[in-house]
């Protein structure tokens, strides 16, 4: 028996509740694992709201890091003991322990914390997919990334940095622009004071930015549409603010817009890309030019309250649950 978060209605951080569930054995293809880590993603609400529907009742949270307890049969790769981190699969990582498939499992390197990955497997990912692949920077460009004061967002202004990309990032407050600086972001936009587009054209000299990273949404929109190039592309990659509703012809009149929705689940598989994908993060991290750590920790009993503060905009980086 172990305790976990369920949710039998959607709603507010209310209808968290903790409770005691069984866990099991793994079966064939499967592994359990015991958490010592939790992420608290955006996206979780979005689960827990039910703007991402989910048969309830059920449990929340994709993303965690611990030590695998027991494997089942048919499981070559990933052993006992070996510390393991995971960011897609079925809902229920806000738990103690659960059993999940050993495919999407990624092993954690030597030199790398239990309470830093907690804070890398979804939001380093996250950063990689976006950067390296569904518009892969080269370096040298000059880029618009809002919320950079977020989890994503303070791993992104340091992988920017990372592979000499000038990053232009939104934050809400002036300590969210100090902390974006000192992690690597090389402008920032304060939204409560300061005009999005005005600013990154003052930066660009006039010319916009070729792509702008958008995982605020209905709010930000038309400010990012404003700051690009002709041609150039907006990934809207988060609706936090609400979901993005356009019409085409606007792309044409805005320049001919490039516009992407992306989702993990289609820039991971198959596994050995994943591994590959994680190495570069690691990496990144190993060589010192990516630190990361939670900036706020809950225990998993109050995950409710870790909701509230994600969604009342009173955190900056990576929130986690400790079981």
């Amino acid at each position: 028996m172990t305790k976990a978060i369920r949710f039998y209605e959607t709603g507010g951080p209310e209808v968290l509740k903790l409770e005691t569930v069984e866990v099991g054995e793994p079966g064939p293809g499967q592994a359990r694992v015991r958490h010592s880590y939790i992420a608290v993603n955006f996206i979780d609400i979005y689960f827990r709201t039910g703007r991402y529907p989910l048969a309830l009742p059920n449990g929340l949270g994709s993303d965690a890091v611990g030590v695998v307890e027991a494997v089942g049969p048919g499981v070559t790769d990933i052993k006992v003991g070996d510390r393991v981190g995971y960011l897609i699969g079925p809902q229920g990582a806000y738990s103690q322990a659960r059993v999940m498939p050993a495919e999407v499992l990624i092993p954690l390197p030597d030199g790398v914390s239990d309470r830093t990955a907690a804070t890398l497997m979804m939001k380093g990912m996250t950063a990689q997919y976006l950067f390296r692949q569904v518009y892969p920077l080269k370096g040298g460009e000059t880029i618009l990334y809002h919320a950079a004061a977020g989890g994503v967002g303070l791993i992104a202004c340091q992988w920017a940095r990372a592979i000499g990309v000038t990053m232009i990032g939104t934050v809400s407050t002036d300590e969210k622009a100090a902390m974006a600086k000192a992690n690597g972001c090389a402008h920032t936009i304060v939204t409560s004071r300061e005009n999005i587009a005005l600013r990154v054209k003052e930066i660009t000299g006039g010319k916009g930015v070729p792509v702008v990273f958008d995982s605020v949404g209905k709010d930000t929109l038309m400010d990012s549409l404003d700051c690009l190039q002709p041609r150039g592309s907006l990934v809207s990659n988060g609706t936090s603010s609400g979901s993005v509703v356009i019409d085409s012809q606007l792309l044409a009149a805005k320049g001919s817009i490039w516009m992407t929705r992306p989702a993990m689940i289609h820039y991971i598989f198959p596994r050995a890309h994943m591994l590959d994908m994680a190495k570069e993060l690691f990496d990144h991290v190993l060589a010192g030019r990516i630190v990361s750590e939670p900036q706020q920790t809950f225990a998993l009993a109050d995950a409710a309250d870790a909701h509230r503060a994600l969604e009342g905009r009173k955190t900056t980086g990576a929130s986690v649950l400790v079981p």
